[in-house]
């Protein structure tokens, strides 16, 4: 199997993506959509045409958005819309309140290299985030995916995932000393390891998952590295934010993409399936795209949420 390449790469923006693409009519949802990349997706999912929902914890920040959105592309379907990740109640309530098909979902909302913190499940926060709170509203909207007949869903990873793969035995940090790092790997790791098996899973339902790197971006992300993230990125790779969205509009809604999923891309293509870590932000670990690693996962994910219900 080839890898997928397109006409756009690093320097490619979110409004170069999706130039000339009309989603009017179609739907889509964005979580983490108050600021930082996960705006700029909005704003470019917005410009097409498609009716879009901002899922966000701070619904006066994601308003605001969701009026500049509407002030800049005229689009007038653009709303804010309230959603906690580490929040079995507030998930269960935004996908029962969902109404209709769902054409695109954009797993954006993260968490990186924060302070050791656990849910009131005595889940790690950054797994809780990253990955089970965006599970459990992918499987929770599975319907509405479904009726669509074409949806797609974008996850939102790192290269940081080559920091650590799933540690079955202690996703917790129970007995290993917590290191946000290793945290925000296996989160990471977690991410396309959903988007290899949802693929699989919902592919009657012609539901396909995608997962990226959108690069190394300076955002509300970085809040708990003094703002700079790892601090090992060359200067010359930081993205502007317009940049670092591109990647997640192209696998939204390029024709380009249709019936692709499992697959891992940076800087707008797919990138190479590496055994041990390479150049910087290049590269999907192995362990990140094994099958078996991904069915195991959504079975523990789907034991954890049934456990928290």
């Amino acid at each position: 199997m080839s890898a997928l390449t397109t006409p756009f790469g690093f320097a490619s923006t979110a409004g170069e993506v999706v130039s000339g693409i009309d989603l009017t009519g179609r739907r889509a949802i964005v979580t983490g959509a108050s600021s930082g990349i996960g705006a700029e997706t909005a704003r470019a999912l917005g410009a097409t045409g498609a009716a879009v929902t901002l899922a966000v914890r701070d619904v006066v920040a994601g308003e605001r958005v969701a009026k500049g959105i509407t002030g800049s592309t005229g689009n007038q379907d653009v709303r804010a819309v309230y959603l906690d990740l580490t929040d079995p109640a507030s998930i269960t309530a935004f996908t029962a309140a969902w109404q209709g098909p769902l054409h695109v979902l954009v797993n954006n909302a993260g968490v990186m290299a924060c302070p050791e913190q656990y849910t009131e499940q005595g889940w790690e926060r950054q797994f809780a985030t990253n990955h089970l709170g965006h599970f459990a509203l992918a499987t929770g909207l599975h319907g509405a995916l479904a009726a669509d007949g074409d949806a797609r869903i974008v996850v939102v990873s790192s290269t940081g995932h080559q920091q650590s793969p799933i540690v079955w035995d202690d996703v917790n940090f129970a007995f290993r000393p917590y290191d946000p790092w290793l945290a925000y790997g296996q989160s990471k790791t977690a991410n396309v390891l959903f988007a290899v098996e949802a693929t699989r899973r919902w592919a009657d339902d012609n539901i396909t998952a995608n997962a990226l790197m959108p690069g190394a971006i300076y955002t509300n992300l970085q809040r708990h590295t003094g703002g700079r993230g790892s601090g090992r990125v060359p200067a010359e790779l930081i993205k502007t934010v317009a940049q670092g969205a591109a990647t997640s509009v192209l696998l939204a809604t390029s024709p380009l993409l249709e019936g692709i999923g499992g697959r891992y891309f940076v800087d707008c293509n797919e990138t190479e399936i590496v055994d041990r870590r390479s150049g910087p932000l290049h590269g999907v670990a192995r362990y990140a795209v094994d099958p078996a690693g991904a069915r195991r996962l959504w079975d523990l994910s789907q034991d954890l949420i049934a456990g928290a219900a």
